[in-house]
């Protein structure tokens, strides 16, 4: 036997933007689950009270703040359990998520007359959140670690 020779590699190594895409999904299954919670908290505020959040200007789709309420606490708690299959490492987590990212995306588009900042910065994540889940080749397989 040989000092000298090389240790066998068991596991093969993964890419740099194979690890940036897992880093990302695990991310990604970690903000769904805190926009999902954000957003049944933004929920509960527009159903408790319609004086919560204020107008800005007047745009052309006009909704009840009651009904963004219901519309924004139906779709976290949906988003919440999205996010939670993302981090279980289900398919449909995956598939979901992509889907309820760009709804979202939408949602807060719509919802830009009366928290703007926080719109915006919802929308970004969700952008994030589709090219992480995207862009994962190795999700949903056992060769991730």
């Amino acid at each position: 036997m040989s000092q000298n020779t090389a240790p066998r590699n068991a596991a093969p190594q993964q890419s740099t933007s194979g690890a940036w895409a897992s880093g990302g999904t695990l991310f990604a299954g970690v903000l769904m689950l805190v926009t999902g919670f954000m957003d049944i908290f933004q929920g509960i505020a527009g159903i408790a009270e319609d004086d919560v959040y204020s107008r800005i200007g007047d745009y052309v789709f006009k909704f009840n703040l009651t009904t963004w309420g219901w519309i924004h606490l139906i779709l976290g708690v949906i988003v919440a359990i999205a996010g939670f299959g993302i981090l279980r490492g289900a398919e449909w987590g995956r598939i979901a998520g992509i889907s309820l990212a760009s709804l979202n995306v939408l949602f807060q588009f719509l919802f830009l007359p009366y928290q703007p900042w926080w719109a915006l910065f919802s929308m970004a994540v969700s952008i994030f959140v589709i090219w992480a889940l995207a862009t994962d080749d190795a999700y949903g397989t056992d060769e991730r670690y």
